[in-house]
């Protein structure tokens, strides 16, 4: 599948690059706002840094993840090959992103 993810690591706090099987390439943030609940965990910076790849899938202890499908949709559609987890401007429409 084009979204499987073959790399990530963090480039900058709460933030990771990310890389898929066929070449796209970009970086996702992991916003405070997304760590509630089961990604409480996450709401730590060092939590955030400890992603992985496992089965093409993004993860961390705890048996946390984020859906490939749309980290590749929301990379592939952003000008800037980049994608706000739980952001309320993530939210947004990309026309009104700006």
């Amino acid at each position: 599948m084009h979204w499987h993810v073959i790399d990530v690591h963090p480039v900058a706090p709460r933030t990771l690059a990310v890389q898929f099987k066929d070449g796209l390439n970009g970086t996702i943030r992991i916003d405070r706002a997304f760590c509630t609940g089961v990604f409480e965990a996450l709401s730590d910076d060092h939590a955030v840094a400890c992603a992985r790849v496992e089965g093409g899938v993004v993860v961390w202890p705890g048996d946390l993840d984020l859906a490939p499908d749309t980290m590749y949709r929301e990379i592939a559609h952003s000008p800037d090959r980049h994608y706000d987890v739980g952001s309320p401007r993530a939210a947004l429409p990309s026309a009104a992103r700006g």
